[in-house]
């Protein structure tokens, strides 16, 4: 087993599947959604598995999947099911894993557990997606602080979408490493996520 990187957001539709994408096509990773609510297709997986390129990527099947697209813990009330992270073992693979949560931090997974207690469990690095809009520093330094106090290291921030002057403030306040600046983009293809997997690569590297 390599690294173990949790790609979580700072809300709901942040855009966390796409850059699970380009963080497994980088890393020439394996891509794990531990919990998917909603299986309208795509999945999560599905469109992660449409984008790659890389050959050395695989998908992981969900450990739980639910038919419902809400919160998971409610989704999993609704279908009289339980979410159980002891019965939520990591897969085991040959190279680096990218975990894939659904929600923020703090969404629950279960009545008493969130996925940060995942985080914790699974020993993750943590990936944040930020996108900007009213109140997105707020939750971004939320998120941060609340990934902090549970020392859980964070390898840094992808800015999903226009870059603005929350940018500079969330990078000056919190001294993570702008991992990658995502354009807007109404198409995105694997030539795209291959692009901005060359870019985050690249700016790992200038930032070592």
């Amino acid at each position: 087993m390599g690294r173990k990187i949790f790609i979580t957001g700072i809300g709901t539709g942040i855009g966390k599947t796409v850059v699970s994408a380009i963080v497994v096509e980088a890393l020439g990773a394996h891509y794990w959604k531990p919990v998917q609510a909603g299986i309208q297709p795509p999945t999560d997986a599905q469109q992660v598995q449409q984008l790659l390129s890389n050959p050395q990527c695989s998908i992981i099947p969900e450990r739980y999947l639910l038919e419902t697209p809400v919160s998971p813990h409610l989704a999993a009330r609704l279908e009289h099911k339980q979410i159980l992270l002891d019965e939520m073992p990591l897969p085991v693979v040959d190279g680096d894993l990218v975990i894939e949560g659904a929600g923020g931090v703090y969404s629950p997974i279960n009545d008493t557990q969130q996925n940060i207690d995942m985080i914790v469990a699974f020993k993750a690095e943590v990936i944040i997606v930020v996108r900007h809009y009213l109140g997105s520093i707020n939750h971004s330094l939320l998120t941060i602080e609340a990934l902090k106090n549970r020392n859980i290291p964070i390898l840094g921030i992808v800015f999903n979408g226009i870059n603005d002057a929350s940018t500079d403030y969330i990078m000056q306040y919190s001294g993570l490493p702008n991992l990658l600046q995502l354009e807007e983009k109404i198409l995105i293809d694997k030539k795209w996520i291959r692009n901005a997997a060359d870019q985050f690569l690249q700016n790992r590297k200038d930032a070592c």
